[in-house]
């Protein structure tokens, strides 16, 4: 998981996914799916945007992952609590060039040659 905004809101964030992980792991014994994991963050965050007496958190957050048939996985999770499945992007300070850079550059055939 890759984050940008508020370091501290990140932690909290982290640290309630890897407690979902667990959870999920014992109680279905199985690994959780990226999509899984990105759908909880998602929605912790879009409970506290609705939260009176709480703010909301400060960070937009890539998470990404492979699933079980080793296909990999983007998502981005935005301050309201939606997400996303990407297959390149980037959040933070840089954004906007890289993504100029990725609609100049980004192919799938250059991908699945690395």
């Amino acid at each position: 998981m890759a984050s940008s905004g508020l370091t501290a809101d990140a932690r909290i964030v982290i640290n309630r996914a890897r407690m979902e992980c667990q959870s999920h792991r014992l109680t279905v014994e199985n690994l959780v799916t990226t999509e899984y994991i990105t759908c909880y963050i998602a929605s912790l965050k879009q409970r506290y945007t609705h939260s009176k007496g709480r703010r909301r958190f400060g960070i937009s957050a890539f998470v990404v992952g492979f699933d079980f048939d080793g296909t990999p996985g983007l998502y981005q999770t935005d301050l309201s609590g939606t997400y996303h499945a990407w297959k390149a992007n980037a959040i933070g300070r840089v954004a906007k060039s890289v993504h100029e850079f990725l609609e100049k550059n980004y192919t799938e055939e250059a991908i699945e040659t690395i």
